[in-house]
């Protein structure tokens, strides 16, 4: 297995947490990652879990990154994937970035 690192797993996550139904717009829903499960970004913007074990499990977090607390993933309107450190709720705690109204 080739080395992917943790942000690329978050990354993932991020894409399939975003793909969920419109019913996210009015509300925050956690994720549900799994242990022993890699989540992966593909250079065709297709994601994939995969089933892990614990054998290669030093060659997996070598040049691992973790992923900052407070960070928003989100995709462009070109399809893109993107992540953004700093705040994205406001003082009420309300999105940030939510639809227009």
């Amino acid at each position: 297995m080739t080395a992917f690192s943790i942000k690329a797993f978050a990354i993932a996550a991020a894409l399939g947490a975003l793909a969920a139904p419109a019913m996210a717009q009015t509300a925050a829903m956690p994720w549900e990652l799994k242990p022993d499960t890699g989540y992966a970004y593909d250079k065709d913007g297709k994601t994939y879990s995969y089933k892990m074990g614990t054998s290669n499990a030093g060659e997996l977090l070598k040049g691992a990154k973790k992923v900052p607390r407070g960070t928003l993933f989100f995709i462009g309107h070109n399809g893109q994937l993107y992540m953004r450190t700093g705040p994205y709720l406001e003082g009420d705690g309300k999105f940030k970035f939510g639809p227009d109204q």
